[in-house]
């Protein structure tokens, strides 16, 4: 048949399972994929690259047998290498950059079964919290076409979020998977660092806060594709305890009795809207008539200082990818070659000293141990995932003279004059204001989850955030099943034209 008109009532599980019994087909699923990637990205954006011959190909033929054969699957844009197929990054300076390898997540997804229809979009090396590159343009929520999917893995959120796919791959640098499941009504989990290998390009991105994993409409989905991912592959600089039994075993059974922390107030002091303070009260609540036991309370983290550190992580790393893109170019690179913001981070980068950067990696260790410590009397800390709704497109967008300045700076290389005007500072505060929550659990290391229990009077999705110890994935799993059955969220679904 050429159309799986009941496409959407299932999870990546479900589509499995169907293709087993021989209900379906992996070819039809696929067709479907396509059609809807051919009638629903164009007013979204999500998907920046097809692989539709690829895609029918492996539908058609000896497929992996796994827990998803035969399953549509997206891949972000970034980290996820697909061997002859174009990873641009989201920067035009990448935009002839061909992987010759598959990343090993990419070899674990499709030895899953998954069949991979393309590349989602994300902005210039994931650096933003909205995904609006100036190569690709932007992505759009499917729950309000005005407003962002968040970031970096906007488009593999989008993507889902729409029903194009059950569930696309995405990266997790300072929330890049839980920004987007917020705001587009997803769950999302971090894992801890060291869970999902890297390689074998790299052993660990931005000094071990970035991890991959996937967006979903359901908490199963999640779990069933960390079951078949996780584990150190050669060369991993990091190889934890594995699990105890399947996550997929987690998510059917309810934890026992938890005492959870929560907060509204933001680490930067900063506002917070009132429909994300209300998810997490809501939630409270909830978690209250489930037998759990919640208190307000906080882990005495410095948020200013954490918001500096990583802002100072990222002037580093994107002073080391633009020296490293030389090899790809062929040519030592310029302004001209990224976006405006992207080469001012590179010139701080080169500005600050070794020390400075040192100095500011020596406080993850001050906070992993403060929230090890917090975690001695609370299993797991309740926040916001985002402190504002999603924002409109283009709110992040520099104005006209500030784009100004940038280029000014930029064209002359002034770094030490863009670090003189206290820029660094700025963005650790005003720069993060509106996505202050996440950051933390990067740069502990620590599993944290976004859950989509909220939406606002004009149905825009607002998630809450849950950080658990490191390396309890299991005990988020078991949580976020029973939010799921005890507030079904599956069957909501956005409406735009």
């Amino acid at each position: 048949m050429s159309r799986f008109t009941e496409y959407e009532k299932y999870d990546g599980l479900g589509l499995a399972e169907l293709v087993r019994k021989k209900e379906v087909t992996a070819s039809e699923l696929c067709e479907e994929a396509i059609t809807r990637i051919d009638g629903i990205n164009p007013k979204i954006n999500a998907v920046i690259y097809r692989m539709d011959d690829a895609a029918r190909a492996a539908a058609a033929g000896l497929i992996p047998q796994g827990p998803f054969t035969g399953v549509p699957f997206l891949c972000k844009d970034l980290v996820s290498a697909i061997a002859g197929i174009p990873m641009n990054k989201g920067s035009k300076s990448c935009r002839n950059y061909v992987p010759t390898e598959d990343s090993e997540m990419a070899r674990r997804h499709r030895a899953a079964g998954l069949i991979v229809l393309g590349k989602t979009n994300t902005p210039e090396f994931g650096l933003m919290g909205v995904t609006e590159p100036e190569l690709h343009g932007p992505t759009r929520n499917p729950w309000n076409l005005d407003h962002t999917p968040g970031g970096s893995s906007g488009g593999s959120g989008a993507a889902v979020s729409s029903g194009i796919v059950p569930m696309a791959s995405g990266g997790d640098g300072g929330g890049s998977i839980r920004i987007p499941a917020s705001c587009c009504a997803l769950f999302g989990m971090k894992t801890t660092r060291g869970r999902n290998p890297l390689g074998p390009e790299s052993g660990e991105i931005w000094q071990g806060a970035v991890v991959e994993g996937v967006l979903t409409r359901s908490v199963r989905d999640s779990a069933a594709v960390l079951d078949v991912t996780n584990g150190a592959n050669p060369g991993s600089p990091y190889v934890i305890p594995p699990p105890k039994r399947p996550f997929l075993e987690d998510t059917k059974q309810d934890p026992s009795r938890l005492k959870i922390a929560f907060t509204v107030q933001s680490p930067l002091k900063a506002d917070v809207h009132p429909e994300c303070v209300e998810a997490v009260l809501n939630t409270a609540k909830l978690l209250e008539s489930l037998g759990h036991i919640v208190e307000e309370a906080e882990p005495g983290i410095d948020g200013e200082a954490l918001g500096k550190s990583y802002i100072m992580m990222y002037f580093g790393e994107v002073a080391a990818d633009i020296q490293e893109l030389k090899s790809v170019v062929g040519r030592p690179l310029n302004h001209h070659d990224t976006e405006e913001a992207t080469w001012a981070l590179n010139l701080l980068g080169q500005a600050f000293s070794a020390g400075d950067f040192v100095l500011a990696m020596r406080q993850w260790n001050t906070f992993s141990r403060q929230m090890a410590k917090f975690h001695e009397t609370y299993d797991l800390y309740l926040t916001p995932t985002i402190a504002s709704l999603p924002p409109r497109i283009g709110e992040f967008q520099q104005k006209p003279a500030e784009q100004l300045f940038l280029k000014i700076i930029n064209s002359m290389n002034m770094g030490k004059l863009l670090k003189a005007t206290g820029i660094a500072d700025m963005m650790a505060t005003k720069g993060l204001a509106k996505m202050p929550f996440t950051q933390l659990a990067n740069l502990t290391g620590q599993p944290a989850m976004s859950v989509p229990l909220h939406w606002s009077q004009g149905r825009l999705p607002c998630g809450v955030q849950f950080i658990g110890r490191f390396g309890e994935e299991s005990l988020l799993f078991q949580l976020a099943g029973q939010l799921e059955r005890a507030r079904p969220w599956f069957d909501r679904r956005p409406t735009f034209k």
